[in-house]
């Protein structure tokens, strides 16, 4: 497999490239299971930032809700896949451009930080970590493995084990609680899974 050395590998950007509009037909409409408890976290209205946006799905149950909602995507084709669904403009942000002051009372990362070389993730939840205000909420979920591979179409992810994920946590910014839970799923590649859905707080 060819190493990857920053927080973007290049194959997997040109499969959501070119395969936008597939994609966020298949992913669905309903929003991610995990979506109601992240939200129970935080105060009515507040402001958060989502990172592959995706189809928008999550970002549209946000908005419904009455919360003041960010979406951005690493592609310009998936982002435009998302405008057209939401009816606004969707911010194209790689992980490595995540900057600026702590204006985030949350940052939703449903399914995206996966693709980040483990050697990168750590760099990348700093990042995030800057964003946020104090005692924010983070969400980030990975698919658990013993470590870095690609699936049958090709994609590049982290495969993380929950050890693994819970020292880059600890080692990248000083987080209030880290906590990370193992559920079943299937990819789109149909492989069966296993989630490690984290959720942290901002000390």
């Amino acid at each position: 497999m060819r190493p990857v050395t920053n927080s973007e590998d290049e194959a997997t950007l040109a499969f959501y490239r070119q395969e936008a509009e597939n994609y966020c037909k298949r992913t669905g409409t309903r929003p991610t299971a995990s979506l109601e408890e992240f939200l129970s976290h935080l105060p009515a209205g507040a402001s958060i930032l989502e990172l592959g946006c995706g189809s928008g799905r999550d970002t549209a149950e946000m908005l419904r809700l009455g919360y003041d909602v960010f979406p951005t995507d690493g592609t310009p084709a998936m982002a435009r896949e998302a405008e057209k669904r939401l009816g606004r403009p969707v911010a194209v942000l790689r992980f490595g451009e995540i900057a600026g002051e702590a204006r985030f009372d949350g940052v939703w990362a449903c399914a995206c930080l996966l693709h980040v070389p483990i050697g990168s993730l750590g760099n990348v939840l700093k990042r995030i970590h800057g964003t946020l205000r104090l005692r924010g909420m983070f969400f980030a979920s990975f698919k658990a493995g013993n470590g870095e591979g690609r699936d049958a179409l090709g994609r590049f992810y982290n495969y993380p084990s929950p050890l693994t994920l819970k020292n880059i946590f600890k080692d990248a910014a000083c987080w209030e609680s880290v906590e990370i839970r193992e559920a079943p799923g299937v990819g789109y590649d149909h492989s069966p899974l296993t989630w490690l859905n984290c959720l942290a707080r901002r000390a």
